[in-house]
């Protein structure tokens, strides 16, 4: 599978040895890193299709000062779809109300019937990808249904809704941003973990340093907005426990055999 990696704060902080330490474990994850910044409106990506400790572009990176108040990163270890740029988290689009969302995913897709006729539409081969293609698809039907007058509300509770309809029997670790409100799901135990202060949150599949940290409550979406959380959704009973023989037939069938 892969990790997560993500903040929502007040002001912006120093990361390096967070990342440092994070991108330390793509030993395991050898196939992609990737970063999203989302300060001030601006949104910048970047990301490569190698192992993160092995890329030169990466290591230099992380020498200069790097501050923020909204990011998320992701190293990838591919269950689904080929070592590619195009496969590589963060994933962005935008949607018809000039919106861009970014999404970063942990977890696979084994049954999701509305995301089949995204295949010939994504620009990589990853389920990932095809949840965020999903997303828009919902906002702009009901942007258009809206006339133009599609509120924050509305858009917390569509994405509520497609957590729902997605996280029956499939692994669905996700942060979401939307250019407003920083949204954070995860549906299996231990795999998702948080880090508190006055300025905001620090979300990492693995604890990274030794502060406190506790464990992001499982099925239950949570909403941030600039490191303070403001919803918290209802809880749903779609617990991802690992199957070895589900997970083979995935394999199987992504390799045609």
């Amino acid at each position: 599978m892969c990790e997560l990696f993500g903040i929502t704060a007040k002001k912006k902080i120093r990361i390096n040895e967070l990342l440092k330490k994070f991108f330390l474990h793509s030993v395991m994850h050898r196939n992609g890193w990737g970063l999203a910044f989302l300060d001030d409106q601006y949104i910048s990506i970047e990301k490569e299709p190698i192992r993160a400790i092995d890329s030169c572009y990466l290591r230099n990176r992380l020498t200069g000062k790097i501050e923020t108040a909204r990011c998320m990163a992701h190293i990838r270890r591919a269950t689904v779809g080929e070592v590619s740029f195009s496969n590589t988290h963060p994933f962005s689009r935008r949607d018809d109300a000039g919106r861009t969302w970014i999404l970063v995913h942990n977890g696979t897709i084994l049954d999701a019937p509305v995301l089949n006729s995204y295949h010939g539409e994504q620009d990589g081969s990853t389920d990932s990808e095809r949840i965020l293609l999903y997303i828009i698809d919902q906002m702009n039907k009901h942007y258009e249904d809206e006339q133009n007058s599609f509120d924050a509300n509305e858009r917390i509770r569509l994405i509520e809704e497609i957590v729902h309809t997605l996280a029956p029997e499939n692994k669905l670790n996700l942060m979401i941003y939307d250019g407003d409100y920083f949204y954070v799901h995860k549906n299996e135990e231990h795999t998702l973990y948080q880090s508190e202060s006055r300025n905001g949150v620090i979300f990492s599949t693995y604890p990274l340093n030794d502060e406190t940290w506790t464990e992001v409550p499982q099925n239950q979406l949570f909403v941030y907005k600039d490191g303070e959380l403001i919803y918290e959704g209802k809880k749903h009973s779609y617990t991802y426990v690992y199957d070895p023989e589900k997970m083979k037939h995935i394999f199987l069938e992504y390799a045609n055999l």
